[in-house]
């Protein structure tokens, strides 16, 4: 198999059909022999910061010697991306031999129905685990409770900041969304949250305590400075950790940085060989693309709701120094383009709109009827105009679709834009 085979396979796959359940997952994991089991997992779910959460905890393993896999969705700039061995992304023709496993032992994963693109990958990266690496890192895809991910029996689970996404699959309230991601919660593995809103606290706690869980939360069972011109520190039940300066920027990394430290400290008593200095240096040598992701005066990030937009917004005056930000904006249709634009609009001095490369993307004169601002016919034009409007001492925003972050990173970087799957993003 060649790797356009694979993605001839895989990306014209549907990744949201009817979910009656995990028993396919299941089963295709009995197939393949129970490959999540092979080795200690941390579980991660959330609405935004999640996959900071993970990059933070994987680092931070990696700076305890451990062998780590990392699994996370979606990918940027090249398919292998979503699964790591070592911090490093696999190769493709690795990818290949691993979907030529899965399709050898699962005969009816690429069939109809089959499984979704999403479940073949995970299935993929269980396998390139199995037998390499010392602890797991997995990132939930969507949800927690019927995700694909959800067939492990984590060592600890974690919850970043939750928000309102994917209504139409998870629920309309925080709370229907708070019941979803805390499906990932297991009796016997240990727990923690990041600050929530209150709706969503009482349901992840009410969970926990179903299942007899300790769920650790901020203020009550663990600290951290959240001030930015303070040095992050993180005090737990019996760990303190004192990084300084984190790798990540934003006043939002803060509760990513405590939420991995505490699910680290959590995992740690649950008999993973991981110190507070381990986390110490991970937390300051992390790497998280599209997360306020510096190119010269051009900022690229992931944000696609209105809470992660306003997490920007909020780290946006210790960036900008006093200069101007000009914003390159695109969006899907799912997506609260007008609540994002809103929440963006008193933080910058012009918008650059286009449309991201997806059957699913707002065209940009519907977003110039939303929030005043210059239309173009490509996202290459609207970088481009962007970066005239700033050339005074100015700075460029690029947010609102990870489909966008993708294709302005690739153009920074000189590189083929990547090939996206149709998913939920």
């Amino acid at each position: 198999m060649t790797f356009e085979e694979l993605k001839t396979l895989l990306f014209a796959r549907s990744n949201f059909g009817v979910k009656l359940g995990l028993e396919r997952m299941e089963e295709a994991c009995a197939l393949l022999g129970n490959p999540e089991r092979s080795a200690p997992v941390l579980h991660v779910a959330g609405t935004n910061g999640k996959g900071s959460t993970c990059a933070f905890a994987e680092a931070s393993l990696r700076a305890a010697g451990l062998r780590t896999g990392l699994y996370t969705s979606p990918h940027l700039n090249h398919f292998c991306e979503r699964i790591r061995l070592g911090g490093e992304a696999i190769s493709e023709a690795r990818a290949c031999e691993l979907l030529e496993e899965v399709r050898a032992r699962v005969p009816w994963a690429l069939g109809d129905p089959g499984l979704t693109f999403f479940e073949i990958v995970t299935l993929m990266a269980f396998v390139a685990f199995r037998g390499s690496v010392d602890v797991m890192v997995i990132e939930v895809g969507l949800g927690g409770r019927l995700d694909a991910t959800n067939v492990v029996r984590p060592l600890a689970c974690a919850v970043a900041s939750l928000g309102l996404e994917h209504t139409q699959y998870l629920g309309p309230t925080l709370a229907h969304v708070a019941a979803e991601k805390a499906g990932i919660f297991k009796r016997g593995a240990r727990a923690v949250s990041a600050g929530q809103p209150r709706e969503a606290a009482v349901v992840l706690q009410k969970k926990a305590d179903d299942l007899g869980v300790l769920l650790w939360r901020p203020g009550r069972d663990y600290q951290f400075e959240s001030r930015d011109v303070r040095p992050f520190c993180y005090q737990g039940p019996r760990w303190a950790v004192r990084a300084g300066d984190l790798a990540l920027k934003g006043h939002h990394q803060r509760t990513n940085a405590a939420l991995a430290s505490a699910l680290l400290e959590a995992a740690a008593q649950a008999g993973l060989r991981v110190e507070p200095h381990h986390v110490e240096a991970g937390l300051r040598t992390a790497r998280w693309p599209a997360r306020l992701e510096q190119f010269g005066n051009v900022l690229v990030d992931g944000a696609h709701n209105p809470h992660a937009v306003k997490a920007v917004v909020r780290a946006l005056p210790a960036l900008l120094a006093g200069r101007q930000a000009h914003a390159v904006f695109g969006a899907l249709q799912d997506k609260d383009a007008a609540a994002m634009l809103r929440a963006l609009a008193p933080a910058v001095a012009s918008f650059h709109y286009c449309a991201p490369d997806s059957p699913r993307a707002v065209m940009p004169d519907v977003l110039t009827s939303l929030q005043p601002g210059s239309a173009y016919p490509t996202v290459a034009a609207a970088l481009g105009g962007g970066r005239r409007a700033a050339a005074r001492n100015g700075v460029v925003l690029c947010l609102g679709s990870l489909y966008l972050a993708a294709e302005v990173r690739a153009l920074l970087l000189g590189e083929v834009r990547a090939t996206m799957p149709s998913e939920r993003l």
